[in-house]
């Protein structure tokens, strides 16, 4: 295979599929890396070939980063050139890995799902709303929408055969509760299947959202 444009770490199905494999990406949080998402793997449906991508920004506090914040009065205001660069490289990889494949492992582009953590949901709700087609489903947990985000969204119509689960925590100090609610209230006016959930918890995913994701992605490849 042709060097990745994304560094990241693979876990094979633990299930053989009807059919050809559903592949999960997960997108880290500000800050992690490609070693911290992956740990819920085991936890999720084993049908799912699992990659799990570090960011491509490194932080001087150390870990990575989709693109840079800064933290003002008004809230928390990202560097959204770095995104878009963070989103071309994300949808390069996923084209490259689709074309090339996984060694042992015959992927089904129709079963593509992305599961996002904080800035990772924002990135996986990003490339959902730009390419909607590349995508099957999303878990965006703890995230948020910015405005600069929305503005770029496609057409609606091009959205409706895509699920997506969001998850945030009432508790959330990092990205409180109103961005969640944010997401809920965009995605629900458009054509597309979309699920809300908050949960008492802070900036984390708990035994209970997981439960419920783990649950979603049952159902979606059921």
């Amino acid at each position: 295979m042709t060097a990745l444009p994304l560094t990241y770490r693979f876990q094979s199905p633990r299930q053989a599929s009807l059919g050809s494999t559903p592949l999960l990406l997960m997108l880290h949080g500000i800050g992690s890396h490609e070693g911290d998402l992956i740990q819920l793997a085991p936890y999720l449906d084993p049908r799912f070939a699992v990659l799990s991508l570090r960011a491509p920004i490194p932080l001087s506090m150390g870990g990575f980063a989709w693109f840079e914040m800064t933290w003002t009065e008004e809230g928390p205001v990202g560097n959204i050139p770095q995104a878009r660069t963070s989103l071309r490289l994300l949808s390069s990889f996923l084209d490259q890995v689709l074309q090339e494949g996984i060694p042992d492992t015959a992927l089904d582009s129709a079963r593509i799902y992305l599961m996002g953590f904080s800035q990772g949901a924002i990135m996986s709700l990003y490339l959902a709303l730009i390419q909607p087609e590349k995508l099957a489903g999303i878990v965006a947990m703890s995230g948020r929408l910015p405005e600069e985000v929305v503005a770029e969204a496609v057409e609606p119509e091009r959205m409706k055969n895509l699920a997506i689960l969001a998850v945030h925590g009432t508790e959330d100090a990092v990205l409180p509760i109103p961005f969640g609610r944010e997401i809920r209230d965009y995605f629900t006016r458009l054509p597309l299947d979309f699920t809300y959930r908050e949960y008492d918890m802070g900036h984390e995913v708990s035994p209970q959202s997981l439960l419920d994701i783990q649950d979603w992605l049952r159902g979606r490849l059921n």
